[in-house]
């Protein structure tokens, strides 16, 4: 079991940002992704709300950590954190993660190799506004 906290520390979040292997973005706020069982660090997301979009700087599990699912989720919560806060485009640096990772995320690929997401209907459980 694990859980995914925004870090409030930025002491902590340049500690697990080194402990991913990523660059540690002072200004960014960050999520991470904690093992519950012995309380080691599994992944960490940083981001930011700019207006009208949010931009992913990256989302990086630990070094020698590996599980598909568990990040995905890492990535989700914090697409679906920036969507609550009312920005519904997101945008995320081509650095970000695996660009198949990304893919998987919802995220396509712009002219420019960033990675770009319309999450409007993304989280409201209507399957983007599909009906039966």
């Amino acid at each position: 079991m694990f859980k995914i906290s925004p870090i409030q520390d930025k002491d902590t979040q340049k500690k697990y940002a080194t402990e991913c292997g990523v660059e540690f973005f002072a200004d960014a706020l960050a999520y991470a992704m904690i093992n519950q069982e012995n309380d080691s660090l599994m992944g960490i997301s940083q981001f930011d709300i700019r207006i009208g979009a949010g931009y992913i700087y990256n989302i990086s599990a630990a070094i020698g950590y590996s599980d598909f699912e568990a990040m995905f989720i890492l990535g989700r919560a914090t697409m679906n954190f920036i969507d609550l806060c009312g920005a519904h485009e997101c945008l995320a640096a081509e650095s970000a993660a695996d660009k198949s990772f990304l893919h998987a995320l919802g995220f396509k690929e712009t002219e420019n190799g960033d990675f770009y997401a319309d999450m409007n209907g993304m989280f409201d459980g209507n399957c983007k506004g599909h009906t039966k």
